[in-house]
């Protein structure tokens, strides 16, 4: 349903985004083995009753700061304690400020929170993820096994995984920038989460959810793994991650969760009702794009392609349908209004959306 800000604000369409994509739950499921497929298979139901409810439910509409109120300079963190049930958001177990929990989980949601927030504060500008200092909730230990985390168009959300095919969804930062992101784009673009333009939706986390990585490790592009949920895959997997933007199609290759389907540029381009079409695949394509972009400007990522990324997203131009073609469009053409015509960042730009396919 539609989430009404206030007058003068457009309306928004707050959807369920899962960081696991469900082809890769749906292979686990299909296992030999019983207690992996039960995990996978309460994972698939749980999300899928959680996608119903979101299309069906009404969202409570979001309180903007009238101009009396000024909006914070720092994050309004909140994290609760689901005790592996499924009501939300749980017991309140830490608030802004207050002293570091007993519970590692607790202190990696918090710590991952403010992350995202200090890198869209310090390099955009941007307070929050609405721009107008909306406060940041999370809850941990959501059900039993729970092998996925979300953000459900309020919160965010985090499953304690099954210890075998997933961890704790809280042990990579780029997971919560990534799932947070997707608030940010509810907020600007307002992606439709179908197709070429759900495809965006996806890849737009996995950008932020990079870059929000690399600003607290402090690496430059070059430094980098480019990797989504590195350290999430459990110990008896073979893979490194969930997704690589440096070579998608490479993060895992398993007997049991299959091999990464992401293709690298639009010759790969999959074609699939699954997934809404498959966000969770062809987002490998712009992916690759802006890691060809950042490691071709070098540097730190977030200063150069990360802005050309963040003014595009923002901008009021990328229509909330728009395919692949209208975001190398538009990137390219804010490499132009802020670095100027046949800079270095004009060119990395052409140069990358060509090589996927997009020039």
């Amino acid at each position: 349903m539609d989430v009404s800000l206030s007058p003068g604000h457009p309306t928004r369409h707050p959807v369920f985004c899962t960081v696991v994509p469900p082809h890769l739950l749906d292979k686990a499921a299909r296992s030999d083995d019983a207690a992996r497929a039960d995990a996978a298979q309460r994972t698939l139901e749980q999300d899928a009753f959680l996608r119903t409810r979101r299309r069906i439910s009404t969202v409570r509409g979001v309180v903007v700061p009238t101009a009396d109120e000024p909006v914070p300079d720092h994050p309004l963190r909140t994290v609760y304690d689901a005790g592996h049930r499924t009501r939300l958001p749980g017991t309140k177990v830490r608030a802004e400020g207050s002293e570091p929990s007993a519970d590692a989980t607790v202190n990696r949601a918090y710590a991952g929170l403010g992350a995202t927030y200090e890198l869209f504060l310090k390099g955009f500008g941007r307070r929050s993820i609405d721009g107008s200092g909306l406060p940041l909730d999370a809850s941990v230990h959501y059900g039993e096994d729970y092998n996925n985390a979300f953000w459900d168009g309020q919160q965010m959300v985090f499953g304690d995984g099954d210890g075998d095919l997933f961890l704790d969804f809280t042990v990579s930062v780029d997971v919560i920038g990534h799932e947070l992101t997707h608030g940010v784009t509810q907020y600007t673009a307002n992606l439709d989460y179908h197709g070429q333009s759900g495809a965006l939706n996806e890849s737009m986390s996995d950008v932020f959810g990079s870059l929000i990585k690399q600003y607290a490790l402090g690496q430059s592009a070059d430094q980098a793994d480019w990797l989504i949920g590195a350290g999430l895959l459990g110990p008896n997997v073979t893979g490194v991650a969930l997704r690589s933007m440096k070579a998608p199609g490479t993060a895992y290759d398993d007997d049991e969760l299959g091999r990464d389907p992401q293709p690298a540029t639009m010759d790969g381009y999959v074609t699939t009702s699954r997934d809404n079409g498959g966000v969770h695949i062809n987002s490998g394509i712009p992916n690759h794009a802006f890691y060809l972009a950042a490691t071709e400007l070098g540097g730190k990522a977030w200063e150069r392609a990360g802005q050309l990324w963040y003014d595009t997203l923002t901008g009021g131009e990328l229509g909330s349908r728009a395919d692949f073609a209208e975001f190398a469009r538009l990137s390219t053409a804010a490499a132009v209004t802020r670095y100027g015509d046949g800079g270095a960042e004009h060119r990395a730009l052409q140069k990358a959306w060509a090589t996927v396919g997009l020039g």
